[in-house]
């Protein structure tokens, strides 16, 4: 009889709760004065519920596919406690919250804290029944969303947007090099973790530091990178020492002479697609000084059209190279400046994306004054449409050669 119990516990799992009652009572009444006890101890039911079913076995007052009686289960906290969804709303949602200094406006908002909150106005809840009722009244879990941009509220940014898109139409129609300029975010060398996963023995996942402080020796990398909108190319130059405007020149300079005017050996003039701050902003002196000391060198006309401030996300650089290279290295600790370059110049795309990458041992130095008298010596035509954004800086006529 223990081995026909046990495999008819077998069958539990597969049937529902009213099923599972009656097939236990009519065993129990199968076996007679201790059949109760026997089946609750084999099939894990509690002896009421194995009577329950005994005074079912022969009633007709439930539906076939009812387990319950209408009304029967426990009731929901709500039909008890009437305030308790108000007092939960109100913790929750900061735009309601009665007092603004409760220690929950400084923490975050979890199950477990806010059930602690409404105990303490003497509702009796358990975190669990709190994320039942944040379901039920259409909340869930939210990161932030970037979407609010600094420089959106300018009156031009649109017209801005369309006019770098028209000026680098009309360069590529002629065949000339457009490219999209940025600094990556800067990278700490050594044993640390890497957003993302990748495939690894399981169990055996790759042992980083626990926490991100520089290590001196080994230092940190500065990607910047200059991408050919044109050709799907780019070139990352990976620096060791500071992101400013004289790197971010070397590193389009670098650009031209490993990759440049090879694809564009006709070309006369360029034009870069930059944001408009950091070390290629268009308020920084020292870039549009380096950017005159490269027009000297290339004898090119270098325009230069800036994203207004805070739209950063629209430059190309960042969706058609920068992403592809975060996704490559996912996983992998930048343990030296050489993993990094390799790991840069390993990038591609199924759209055909190519990527060389060189290392910048130089040294950049911050603080660099630039005097009037070094502003004086650029040769800078300001656009008509917002010259402060849009500007051609070119070599004397002299000077112009390649």
């Amino acid at each position: 009889m223990a081995r026909l119990l046990e495999g008819r516990t077998m069958l539990f799992p597969h049937l529902t709760e009213r099923q599972r009652r009656l097939a236990a009572a009519a065993d129990a009444r199968a076996l007679g004065y201790g059949g109760v006890s026997a089946v609750a101890e084999a099939t894990g039911l509690s002896r009421a519920t194995i009577h329950r079913g005994l005074l079912e076995l022969h009633r007709r007052d439930l539906l076939p596919e009812r387990s319950r009686r209408p009304g029967g289960g426990r009731k929901r906290i709500e039909e008890h406690d009437a305030t308790i969804l108000k007092d939960l709303r109100d913790w929750v949602d900061p735009s309601t919250r009665g007092d603004p200094m409760s220690p929950l406006r400084w923490t975050s908002k979890s199950t477990r804290q806010l059930a602690e909150a409404l105990r303490r106005m003497g509702h009796a809840v358990s975190h669990r029944v709190v994320a039942e009722m944040l379901k039920a009244l259409g909340y869930s879990l939210q990161a932030n969303s970037k979407t609010i941009e600094e420089g959106s509220d300018h009156p031009d940014r649109d017209a801005q947007f369309k006019y770098i898109n028209a000026q680098a139409s009309a360069y590529m129609r002629q065949r000339l090099p457009v490219i999209s300029v940025d600094a990556k975010k800067k990278e700490l060398i050594g044993p640390y973790r890497q957003n993302g996963r990748e495939y690894q023995p399981r169990g055996r996942p790759e042992r980083v530091r626990v926490h991100d402080f520089l290590d001196e020796d080994l230092g940190k990398a500065i990607p910047y990178g200059v991408y050919d909108v044109a050709r799907n190319v780019g070139w990352v130059n990976v620096g060791c020492d500071h992101d400013t405007a004289a790197f971010a020149v070397a590193s389009i300079r670098r650009w031209w002479r490993g990759m440049g005017r090879r694809a564009y050996p006709r070309a006369g003039k360029l034009l870069i697609c930059a944001d408009g701050g950091g070390s290629n902003g268009y308020r920084t002196r020292l870039w549009k000084v380096e950017l005159q000391t490269f027009a000297n060198e290339t004898g090119l006309a270098v325009t230069v059209c800036h994203y207004p401030r805070g739209t950063s996300k629209w430059n190309k650089i960042e969706h058609r190279l920068f992403s592809h290279i975060s996704m490559n290295w996912r996983g992998k600790p930048l343990v030296s400046h050489e993993v990094v370059v390799n790991l840069i110049a390993a990038t591609t795309t199924a759209k055909g994306l190519r990527v060389r990458a060189q290392l910048d041992r130089g040294r950049y130095p911050t603080r660099i004054e630039v005097t009037k008298a070094d502003m004086e010596q650029v040769n800078l035509q300001p656009h008509t449409f917002h010259g402060e954004w849009n500007y051609t800086i070119s070599a004397p006529i002299r000077n112009r050669h390649r």
